[in-house]
């Protein structure tokens, strides 16, 4: 596996976290206080929301993670903050996985 894999799925892991932080807001600005619409809001999150399933079920295909681990990842996708807690976690576990695939240059 490649470091860009784990790459693309830590940069939408933390981007689908905030801009789920950001719906979460509007939501509540919404129906707390009648106010503001969510219209845009929750249309870029869902577009984000598509591109980090698709980097994660790349990144779990990849690291051969069960049907269940992949679960649990794309679910940390939908609850608000939990995408910041997840992510250190599989992206230590999948360090060790990454070989690259240029060799180091060796100094003479």
């Amino acid at each position: 596996m490649k470091q860009t894999v784990l790459t693309r799925y830590r940069v939408m892991a933390y981007i689908t976290a905030v801009w789920l932080l950001v719906f979460t807001v509007a939501i509540v600005v919404k129906y707390g206080f009648d106010k503001g619409d969510t219209m845009v809001i929750s249309q870029i999150h869902g577009v984000l929301f598509i591109i980090y399933v698709i980097f994660a079920f790349d990144l779990g295909s990849k690291a051969k993670w069960s049907f269940g681990k992949l679960l649990w990842v794309l679910a940390a996708g939908c609850i608000p903050v939990a995408s910041f807690f997840v992510e250190p976690k599989i992206s230590r576990e999948v360090r060790s996985m990454i070989t690259d695939s240029d060799p180091e240059p060796v100094q003479v």
